[in-house]
């Protein structure tokens, strides 16, 4: 794909920062109960615009109903973390954090919901929601 410039400067590069990029495992351990939800909210998440170089702030929840395992929490919090310096646009993160979730933990249902600080006077606030409805 050509890397054609939007008037604003973006590029096809931009938009697929960050979406192979190596990040720590989602650990999983033995579920013991039926039909239950666990939500799990992560207020301080942080990562990079890779078109500005600047951070990006926001609070990401997952909601789930679990099947045979569980997420680990540390585990989760360390793959989290790995956000930190990585260039990605937070609608791929989101995205991303749903992919890499349900290949991990295999949950009845998932969804992964961000949101981010306004930023330029606008507030972002993207779902991902798997099976997809």
């Amino acid at each position: 794909m050509k890397n054609k410039k939007t008037k604003l400067g973006y590029t096809s590069t931009h938009a697929a920062a960050g979406i192979k990029d190596k990040l720590p495992s989602i650990e999983t351990w033995p579920n013991q109960n039926k039909n239950y939800t666990i939500t799990i909210e992560m207020p301080e998440f942080t990562s990079i615009c890779p078109k500005t170089n600047l951070p990006d702030f926001g609070k990401i929840t997952i909601t789930y109903e679990p099947a045979k395992v569980c997420a680990e929490l540390k585990a989760l919090k360390y793959y989290m973390l790995g956000y930190r310096n990585m260039g990605i646009f937070y609608e791929n993160a989101v995205n991303r954090i749903l992919r890499d979730f349900v290949s991990a933990v295999k949950p009845k249902w998932v969804t992964v919901r961000g949101e981010f600080n306004m930023r330029g006077g606008m507030r972002s606030i993207i779902e991902a929601k798997y099976p997809k409805p």
